[in-house]
């Protein structure tokens, strides 16, 4: 007589926690504050990946801090935080935000900030280590609506990824992209929501965006060079929300 094999139930994840990619930039910053607002136990984590700004890994801490500052009742939901190593990346990348060269478009009409595969690599660790601890959301601030047409920043890339995902791991992988058709003044509007100015106030003190690094010019709308790509739409999303009625 045949012997019937066991079938082994998939693993369960817990879908009132979630894992928030955190680079400490604005948009991961809000998207922090939107799982925070949503979910009973939060995460975050971060990659270096041998990134040209990595003071953005800095200012990660700072910033975590400064938002359990500004809204207190989020202290309890907020759990640990680990950054990976994904130093392959800058080696195997040729591109202005690994390499000390000039910010241009390249001839593929993509800018030369576009770094190959990160995001897919940042979700599948991400969601390994989501694995291993058991939490069923992650959470990231990809956009298609204020982005420089990056392909792994689309929504159809995402929903492919999610997939990938659940079934490469066999459970139910959920990724949420809360800034996905948002542009960045709706992005500041959204952290005045969940936190208040208080909220607006510490994203502006203390997360990092500009692609140089630099935080040594203090702007209304935070610390950076203010010329590049990055730091130029911060400061028309931040100057977009300001006229739209929301003063400091």
């Amino acid at each position: 007589m045949a012997r019937r094999l066991a079938v082994k139930s998939p693993m369960t994840l817990d879908a009132t926690k979630a894992l928030v990619l955190f680079s400490g930039g604005q948009d991961s910053a809000t998207c922090l504050a939107w799982a925070l607002d949503r979910f009973s136990h939060v995460e975050t984590i971060g990659f270096d990946y041998g990134q040209r700004h990595l003071v953005e890994l800095d200012v990660r801490q700072p910033v975590r801090d400064a938002m359990m500052a500004a809204v207190p009742a989020w202290k309890s939901k907020l759990g640990n935080d680990v950054v990976l190593n994904a130093g392959v990346l800058g080696t195997i990348s040729e591109t202005s935000l690994t390499r000390d060269m000039e910010i241009k478009m390249g001839e593929d009409g993509l800018p030369n900030t576009f770094v190959p595969g990160r995001n897919l690599l940042f979700f599948t660790l991400a969601a390994a280590y989501a694995y291993r601890r058991g939490i069923g959301h992650i959470v990231a601030g990809v956009c298609e609506t204020d982005y420089s047409g990056y392909p792994d920043c689309r929504n159809d890339t995402i929903k492919a990824m999610e997939q990938a995902l659940s079934l490469g791991m066999d459970v139910n992988f959920i990724l949420d992209t809360p800034l996905m058709w948002v542009d960045k003044a709706a992005t500041w509007a959204m952290a005045q929501d969940l936190g208040g100015e208080a909220l607006v106030e510490a994203m502006v003190e203390e997360t990092h965006t500009c692609y140089l690094g630099q935080r040594d010019q203090r702007f209304d709308w935070g610390y950076g060079c203010g010329t590049c790509p990055a730091c130029d739409l911060r400061a028309k999303g931040y100057a977009k929300f300001r006229a739209q009625g929301n003063l400091s």
